[in-house]
């Protein structure tokens, strides 16, 4: 009798690991078990009345690097191509990004001729911040937080308004506290391999597997920046789901996980409501927090460690104005925690997706809060009500972007971020005890490496070929 493997959690990490295992020469039998009625987890796209998507989760997926080839590839498989909406190199959104700063929009350099001009908000020309890189010696530490490698190599300016931002921007944390190594591994990479963030960058990370197909060939071709799909991202999520079923693969939907047990001959129960499943190997693609929970008592000190990797609150507002302008046109904008404690920054969706608008067109807006406003506020136990967020970010898009009448649609939705704290230990102790005591178990998903899209498909991947090989958690 084969083997049967039960993946538990069918975010896009979860649906990734079924559907590598689900494609192997001689797939073991897959059983894909999701708490909720809905696949997908993060990646949710909700179609208004006129037809304009709106993301409350990711929006675009950048096609750079072998993840990003990675990703297109999947697409490819699942027959998608013509579904694909690319922003080229030479669009708007692909060129330009803002930093708010002292109540107004800065665009971030771009090209070697910004970086040799002064550029506010920064108080002089990037290139000294370039010089600083190369002159700098490599770090000791196996690890640091993100403002700490960035003042190291690039300066206090850098450091305290541009890597503020985007660690604000992208993972809802407190550069202060969040991982070089776990958060941005590429320019941790480039400093331990060529002693340089811009060598690095440059010279490439080494030299990984080519793949090709002809939607990575045509991204290479016109420099996407990032891609998303004419029905919005959660078609992605929906394509695997299709696949997987085609394929033979148990998919289970509204049924939590209540319990993990490990029976005499090593195999698992997974205990659901109202029935149980048996496993030889389960793949956990639910957050740590939760899998901490579910654990018996042979992995207590696993669970332990899970239980520290803690999440955040991070509410996504999606806002719609008729017949509206932007002041500038871009990707969005990040706003550094010393210019607002409520706003981490606005995506201009309708700049880089005009396809998604709708047949009413109207202007359509991400404003994404959270930060130290939102921790404070739980943690005095306030309930954070929709009317509470959206007027908090209809206010950000009058004062930050001049869009003073009141939105046409508007949604709002809060989520649980996992924050990637000096993690890397965290994730390699788990590891070693998983492979130490023999453990059936692999751990993937956001919990664990990056948050992206590409990150979480590729920790699906890399789960599922662990488990198919004969070190299922090297």
């Amino acid at each position: 009798m084969g083997r049967t493997v039960v993946v538990l959690g069918g975010g896009i990490s979860g649906l990734a690991a079924s559907y590598y295992l689900s494609r192997a020469p001689c797939p073991p039998k897959v059983v894909l078990v999701e708490g909720s009625e809905r696949l997908g987890g993060w990646i949710r796209s909700v179609r208004g009345p006129d037809g304009a998507i709106f993301e409350l989760g990711p929006r675009g997926i950048r096609p750079a690097g072998a993840l990003g080839a990675r990703t297109l590839l999947l697409i490819s498989e699942l027959g998608l191509d013509s579904e694909v909406l690319p922003v080229r190199g030479d669009h708007p959104a692909a060129q330009n990004r803002f930093l708010y700063v002292g109540g107004a929009l800065h665009a971030l350099p771009s090209g070697i001729r910004g970086l040799l001009r002064p550029s506010p908000p920064f108080s002089k020309p990037l290139f000294w911040a370039g010089l600083r890189d190369l002159t700098t010696p490599r770090g000791k530490d196996p690890d640091e937080t993100v403002h700490s490698f960035a003042q190291r190599r690039l300066g206090p300016e850098v450091a305290s308004l541009a890597m503020d931002s985007l660690c604000r921007g992208v993972f809802a944390g407190n550069s202060r506290e969040l991982s070089i190594r776990s958060c941005f591994p590429s320019l941790f990479q480039a400093e331990q391999t060529h002693r340089s963030i811009l060598l690095g960058l440059l010279l490439g990370a080494g030299r990984g597997p080519q793949l090709d197909s002809a939607l990575i060939r045509q991204a290479r071709a016109e420099r996407w920046s990032q891609w998303s799909l004419r029905g919005g991202l959660e078609t992605l999520p929906q394509a695997l789901n299709a696949h997987l079923t085609s394929r033979g693969v148990s998919v289970l939907q509204g049924q939590p996980v209540c319990g993990l047990s490990l029976q005499a001959e090593g195999r698992w129960k997974v205990s659901l409501e109202d029935s149980s499943l048996e496993a030889d190997h389960i793949i956990s693609a639910i957050p740590a927090s939760v899998l901490s929970k579910l654990l018996p008592a042979e992995a207590a000190p696993l669970a332990r460690a899970l239980s520290t990797i803690t999440a955040v609150s991070v509410a996504v507002v999606n806002l719609q104005y008729r017949g509206a302008r932007l002041p500038v046109q871009g990707f969005g904008h990040l706003v550094p925690s010393s210019e607002d404690p409520v706003i981490l920054g606005i995506v201009y969706d309708s700049v880089a997706f005009p396809e998604q608008d709708g047949s009413l067109p109207g202007l359509r807006l991400t404003v994404m809060l959270g930060g130290s406003w939102l921790q404070t506020l739980e943690a005095r136990g306030c309930v954070l009500s929709q009317e509470l967020l959206q007027q908090e970010a209809e206010k950000a898009a009058a004062t930050q972007l001049g869009l003073n009448e009141p939105p046409s649609h508007c949604l709002v939705h809060l989520h649980k971020v996992t924050v990637i704290f000096l993690l890397y230990f965290l994730s390699e102790s788990a590891a070693q005890f998983l492979a130490a005591q023999k453990l059936p178990l692999t751990l993937a998903g956001a919990s664990y490496e990056g948050v992206a899209v590409n990150d979480c498909i590729e920790s699906g991947r890399q789960a599922a070929a662990r488990v198919l090989g004969t070190e299922p958690n090297s």
